[in-house]
């Protein structure tokens, strides 16, 4: 299986443990980001990376001791040793009808063409009211200095935005997760012409099985394989313990993200790990970029760990498809 895009030369890769049976295995390196990194940080999590000239740039969750949370700029040269910016991004409006960024969950970092988009779980109301729902919220930049804030994309309640790295027939594609009764959801498409007007809702999974039978939601940006969108997502199961978060995988069709051709049963990662499974949510591995290089069918994978720290993962494209193929519910 054959990841179609850009060569990432220096991309963080640790070699897989001699007889080691999972489809993810963990950086040694493991938290790689942690609160230190930004003075006043609470915690640093469910954060996203993408390729940036001769290395790395990220936009990062910090929630500071107040339990306000911010996005905060990064960078780095080898995808392991980031200097975070300790100032939140300032988002410039694109006009003044934009609600003022209030805070950032879960963001999310998408190079198409030229531009980089960043999305994130926004306020649908003005930071003043004390009534808000969340929504996705929306904003570009070229330089990862000066970031543009455009309009929401949807209507609340809706959380999880995931852009697709290229156009289709011309149109931009998110996945996003509105949410039904009790904080449960599945997976949509949506279409837009530039970025603002969002349509052509459709329907690309629901929870199927028991391990992310309480919600299902986008992860990583999808990454293109020649045999059609390889989505790395997160699916929830409410346990006697509380929700417990893990890692799905699934490949859409090419030309019709919508459709879903091969769907794994079976988780792809779960909390193991002590700083997966104590924090300030336990038991949570959540996925929010995928490094992919085309030249070696490397990835590496972003993820947010017991909503306190970021983790560092490695698979491939061909052990993932393997996977999701062994246990596909498609057939």
């Amino acid at each position: 299986m054959k990841i179609l895009g850009e060569t990432i030369k220096n991309m963080p890769w640790e070699e897989m443990p001699e007889g080691y049976k999972d489809v993810f295995w963990r950086s040694k390196n493991n938290p790689i980001i942690t609160k230190d990194y930004v003075e006043g940080a609470s915690t640093i999590l469910n954060s996203a990376v993408v390729s940036f000239e001769d290395g790395f740039a990220g936009v990062f969750r910090v929630d500071d001791r107040s339990y306000h949370s911010g996005l905060h700029v990064g960078f780095s040269k080898n995808g392991y040793d980031w200097e975070i910016s300790d100032k939140e991004i300032e988002f410039v409006r694109t006009n003044d009808e934009i609600t003022e960024f209030c805070f950032g969950y879960d963001p999310r970092v998408c190079k198409i063409d030229d531009t980089y988009y960043v999305v994130w779980c926004n306020k649908f109301t003005d930071k003043t009211s004390s009534n808000w729902s969340p929504t996705i919220g929306c904003a570009y930049t070229k330089d990862f200095k000066t970031f543009y804030q455009l309009e929401n994309a949807f209507l609340p309640e809706n959380r999880n935005g995931v852009l697709f790295p290229k156009k289709i027939d011309g149109k931009y594609m998110m996945l996003s997760r509105p949410i039904r009764g009790g904080n449960v959801g599945d997976v949509y498409l949506s279409q837009s012409p530039d970025m603002e007007f969002w349509g052509k809702h459709r329907l690309v999974m629901e929870p199927v099985s028991n391990w992310e039978s309480n919600k299902i939601g986008g992860g990583a940006n999808p990454i293109e394989i020649d045999e059609g969108w390889l989505l790395i997502y997160h699916g929830v199961i409410s346990t006697c313990n509380g929700l417990r978060y893990m890692v799905g995988g699934a490949i859409l069709d090419k030309e019709k993200p919508w459709i879903v051709k091969h769907r794994s049963s079976q988780y792809l990662m779960a909390p193991e790990e002590i700083y997966e499974r104590v924090g300030d949510v336990d038991n949570v591995v959540f996925p929010c970029a995928a490094l992919a290089d085309a030249e070696t069918g490397r990835i590496a994978m972003y993820y947010g760990a017991a909503d306190t720290i970021v983790g560092l993962a490695f698979s491939t494209v061909d052990r993932i498809v393997d996977f999701i193929k062994k246990y596909d519910i498609c057939e």
